[in-house]
C-alpha cells in the first residue's frame, strides 16, 4: 500500500496513547502531540503495518514490540560533550562552587544512552572531584539505559567526541578515557563506577534525592507547557538551596511558574541557580 495512504489520523494516535497509559502506565498525554504523532508515524511506516488495527494489536499484545516502540518514541539523540560551550561554563562557573561540598550529587534527567553522564564524569575527574561525586543518570527508556550501563560506544564517534572534548576545555588526550576494541570504545571503569543508571519517568515519578546540579537537556521540548511546569517544579523541589539547573539550547525558564525561584548564571548556555524555595 502507498505510504501516503498509511498516515495515522489524530484519533488513531489518541487511541494508541490511551492504550499505552491504561495497559502499561506510560503517560504521553501531555507530550507535544505533534512530536509524538510524528514518531509514531515513522514507526508505523518503517515497520510496514498494513493497517492501524494491526499496529495497535501488536502494541497491545507483544511486549518485545512495546520495548521497540518505546525506544522510538522516547529516544533522545545525544553525544559526548555536546555543545562544548555548555561544558566550558560548567568547568568555569558551576564545578568550582560544587567543589566546596563534601559530597557532590548530580542528576542527569533524560540521560538517553549516557554520553553526557560520561562527559560529566570526565569533567569531574579533571577537576579532581570525581572521588567525592555521585552522578544519577535516569531515563524512561530501559533499552538505552542498558547501553549506558555498559559504557560501550561505536569507535567511529570518537573523533567527533574528541573534538567536542577539546573545544570544551579538555585537558588530556580524550583516548585515555576509553579502550578501543575492534569497532567499539569501552569507557573506563573509573568513570562508570561513579554513575548510577536507573529508570525514572519524569511525568509520573517523584523526586528521589537532593542535588546540587540537575541537567536535563533537550527533553522538555517534547512536553507541552503544563507538563514542562510540572517537571520544572520537580527539579526545583529536588535541588538544594543554591543548586544549579541546566537545560537544553531551545529550553528556558522564562514564562514558567518556577522562573522567580532562579537566577541566570550563564544565559546563553541555559544554566540557572536556585535562589529561593
Amino acid at each position: 500500500m502507498m505510504d501516503h495512504l498509511r498516515h495515522l489520523k489524530d484519533e488513531d494516535v489518541l487511541l494508541l496513547l490511551n492504550d499505552l497509559l491504561e495497559q502499561y502506565g506510560y503517560d504521553f498525554t501531555d507530550y507535544s502531540f505533534a512530536s509524538v504523532k510524528r514518531r509514531l508515524q515513522r514507526v508505523y511506516i518503517a515497520d510496514r503495518f498494513p493497517s492501524f488495527a494491526e499496529f495497535r494489536y501488536r502494541v497491545k499484545t507483544d511486549p518485545a514490540y512495546l520495548v521497540h516502540l518505546m525506544e522510538q518514541i522516547t529516544v533522545n539523540v545525544t553525544e559526548m560533550f555536546r555543545d562544548p560551550g555548555f561544558f566550558r561554563e560548567l568547568r568555569r562557573q558551576v564545578l568550582p562552587v560544587l567543589a566546596t561540598y563534601p559530597l557532590i550529587r548530580i542528576w542527569h534527567a533524560g540521560c538517553s544512552s549516557g554520553e553526557e553522564a560520561y562527559s560529566m564524569a570526565i569533567l569531574l575527574h579533571e577537576m579532581n572531584l570525581l572521588h567525592k561525586s555521585i552522578i544519577y543518570a535516569t531515563d524512561i527508556n530501559e533499552s538505552v539505559l542498558e547501553t549506558a550501563r555498559k559504557g560501550i560506544f561505536p569507535l567511529q564517534y570518537m573523533q567527533q567526541y574528541s573534538q567536542n572534548y577539546l573545544a570544551s576545555g579538555g585537558q588530556q588526550e580524550f583516548s585515555r578515557y576509553y579502550a578501543a576494541n575492534y569497532e567499539y570504545a569501552k569507557f573506563s571503569d573509573m568513570l562508570r563506577e561513579k554513575i548510577i543508571f536507573a529508570a525514572h519517568n519524569l511525568v509520573t515519578d517523584r523526586s528521589f534525592n537532593e542535588f546540587q546540579l540537575i541537567i536535563c537537556r533537550n527533553v522538555l521540548i517534547y512536553f507541552n507547557k503544563d507538563l514542562q511546569d510540572k517537571v520544572l517544579h520537580l527539579f526545583s523541589d529536588s535541588l538544594e538551596q543554591l543548586g544549579f539547573l541546566a537545560l537544553g539550547a531551545k529550553e528556558t525558564l522564562r514564562f514558567t511558574t518556577v522562573a522567580p525561584l532562579f537566577k541566570p548564571v550563564a544565559q546563553k548556555e541555559k544554566i540557572w541557580r536556585k535562589i529561593t524555595t
